[in-house]
């Protein structure tokens, strides 16, 4: 008889992956040779698992894990700037306890939310091979067949909005922007909103108002 999956099965699976030898590579070079501000810490350097909610309404999808975010703190968006945005913005809208996160013992509850990202590893320049996303994408179908009460997907950022959109299998293919809906085969709808990354923080691309319109609007359709 099958092992009926779990989300701690799926987790567990993620933590010990090494199916990708450049993204292996680099994770474990990054967690020897360390930034200067974080010397003293242990890195995590493996694939990291989603965390959240098991009755999460909303699951919001990233690209991959910051080499001296998550993949220094073992919990994706922990501990980088982008997670900053993120979790004062879960916080604002009611998903989260507390508006910051900077290490993945520090007491952060998410309720009614579920984070999970496209790519587990830190990938070299943040881009993963098509080869490397393809690999990893079972495991977030996994995830949200296991998230039976997600009702929306936040993706941020185009790549997770395409790995997302062909997850799904949704045709025509939905098109990609801030604030964007697309009804996805399943039923659930699918919001995408730019990547808090410094690029759009520090640019004006994304604001905090623009970026809470969106959990606004999952609360809403959630």
């Amino acid at each position: 008889m099958a092992t009926r999956d779990s989300l701690a099965r799926v987790s567990a699976e993620i933590v010990s992956c090494r199916a990708c030898p450049r993204l292996v590579a680099w994770r474990e070079q990054v967690a020897a040779e360390k930034r200067a501000a974080f010397a003293d810490e242990e890195y995590w350097g493996r694939p990291i698992p989603g965390f959240g909610d098991p009755d999460a309404t909303l699951v919001i999808v990233g690209l991959a894990p910051a080499a001296h975010g998550g993949n220094r703190t073992g919990r994706v968006f922990t501990g980088d700037r982008s997670g900053d945005w993120l979790f004062a913005a879960l916080w604002r809208a009611g998903y989260a306890n507390q508006p910051t996160s900077v290490h993945r013992d520090d007491g952060l509850v998410l309720t009614g939310a579920y984070v999970a990202a496209a790519v587990r590893c830190a990938p070299p320049a943040n881009r993963p091979t098509p080869d490397e996303r393809d690999r990893c994408v079972p495991y977030l179908v996994r995830e949200l067949t296991l998230l039976r009460r997600c009702r929306v997907i936040v993706a941020l950022g185009q790549f997770a909005h395409d790995v997302v959109v062909r997850l799904a299998g949704a045709r025509p293919k939905p098109r990609f922007g801030h604030g964007s809906e697309a009804l996805l085969p399943d039923g659930r709808v699918l919001i995408g909103s730019y990547h808090p990354s410094q690029q759009n923080t520090f640019t004006g691309t994304l604001t905090e108002e623009m970026f809470d319109a969106v959990f606004r609007r999952a609360r809403q359709l959630g």
